[in-house]
């Protein structure tokens, strides 16, 4: 049987021949997943942004206003690892919904802050909202379940292309949601998590109706019956015996850190330099975009060519990004530029890593490698974010960006050893 990459052991066999025996459709299982998406995103799009307003609102200080943001990351950090755990007991269908019953739980006690004026409840809100994202991030990897090799990335890509549209649909909720949340006697800049609510309940029902049987449970169950199938293993075990697991999680992990780490502090940058919000909300736009807009094209390739040149492809784009937001920080179209190139080195290397994750151990140790990837993605962004406000207020925009050029160097080192350690054959046994 083959090796999987970095791993100690076989593969064991599947076969997915199609629905007989009670296999699910590929294709039906990435449409559902990208329903979910298309639902969970608008849900996100519509509350993250005027939580940051809501949170000053209580606060009584704009300080507090990136509590938002923050308690929101940190709220899909630390679902990951246990939406991984309930999917190896429970299936994805079950993990799925779950998570986005939690956001929506968390969207209920958002509004409810609003109402009582307690700004702690708020900030427990937003946490259990960042579920929502662990379910977003999650979903990606459901797709790979009962994927073929040679379309594992691309049906990844698919889903990842799908937050798209919650993406853009979400901030227009903004104005409709005020007017829905003032017809039900609501806060004001909560009408919006209104909506968010009831797109996490329908998120919820479309994974629990429409992934049956469980996808997850199914490549479970299609393992070679003649070969004893290993114990699931925890993530940071996994990270520690298996070489190829831990590149591909840290490729990820840096190229996000590297992502957020630029984009969290352009528009400050650029409202220093006199920038309307709207020229503001355009760039970001068009970041936003690049990130997921092309992330199918990035598949396709992933699968053509290999994982790894599409993550020296994506790293390469972030350098590029990167040395023009450091040469042309002063000008607003050399940093819409720089911003559009972010969001596609973000998009190559995390599709395309995120396809190594998958295959990276045997099925039953998916879920674990995943929700710790989870866990590092959302860590290495926070961490980034927060280290961003500091360097850009000692260096300044370029200096930012010279000093992210760092984390790209480091991922090009570690994939170059990489693939010499897969290139390397296998040493004789004597004896």
């Amino acid at each position: 049987m083959p090796t999987i990459p970095g791993s100690t052991g076989p593969r064991p066999a599947t076969s997915l021949a199609g629905p007989a025996g009670g296999v699910p459709p590929q294709r039906k299982v990435v449409s559902v997943l990208v329903g979910g998406q298309i639902l969970g995103g608008i849900g996100m799009g519509a509350t993250l942004s005027l939580g940051s307003l809501l949170a000053a609102q209580l606060s009584g200080s704009p300080a507090w206003s990136g509590m938002a943001a923050t308690m929101s990351t940190l709220g899909a950090a630390l679902a990951a690892v246990p939406l991984a755990r309930l999917a190896v007991a429970r299936g994805r269908r079950i993990s799925l919904s779950t998570g986005a019953l939690i956001a929506g739980t968390g969207a209920v006690i958002a509004i409810t802050s609003a109402s009582v004026s307690v700004f702690p409840l708020l900030l427990l809100g937003l946490m259990l909202l960042g579920a929502g994202s662990a379910v977003n991030l999650q979903a990606r990897f459901a797709a790979t379940d009962l994927a073929r090799p040679g379309t594992r990335a691309r049906d990844l890509s698919i889903v990842v292309w799908s937050t798209t549209i919650g993406a853009v649909l979400g901030p227009n909720l903004f104005g409709p949601g005020e007017a829905v949340g003032a017809a039900l006697g609501l806060p004001p800049l909560t009408g919006a998590f209104a909506f968010s609510v009831a797109a996490q309940l329908a998120a919820a029902l479309v994974y629990l109706t429409g992934l049956r049987p469980d996808p997850l449970l199914t490549a479970m169950s299609l393992r070679d019956s003649s070969v004893e199938a290993p114990r699931p293993r925890s993530g940071t075990l996994i990270l520690r015996s298996n070489a190829g697991a831990r590149y591909a999680v840290a490729a990820v992990a840096l190229s996000h850190a590297t992502m957020v780490a630029l984009m969290s502090m352009t528009p400050v940058h650029l409202r220093e330099h006199g920038a309307s919000l709207v020229i503001v909300g355009f760039t970001i736009s068009l970041h936003i975009a690049g990130m997921y807009a092309l992330s199918p094209v990035f598949g396709w390739l992933a699968d053509k060519a290999g994982r790894l040149p599409v993550i020296v492809l994506g790293q390469g784009i972030l350098l590029a990004s990167l040395i023009i937001a450091g040469f042309a920080a002063d000008s607003r179209t050399g940093v819409t530029v720089s911003l559009v190139l972010l969001g596609l080195g973000w998009s190559a290397s995390v599709v395309a890593g995120s396809a190594m994750v998958a295959e990276s151990v045997h099925i039953q140790d998916r879920p674990a490698i995943q929700g710790i990837s989870d866990l590092s993605m959302n860590a290495a962004g926070a961490l980034g974010g927060a280290l961003a406000g500091p360097v850009l207020a000692s260096m300044g925009y370029s200096g930012l960006a010279f000093l992210a050029m760092a984390l790209v160097a480091v991922v090009l080192i570690w994939t170059a050893l990489h693939a010499r350690r897969a290139a390397a054959p296998p040493q004789p046994v004597h004896g």
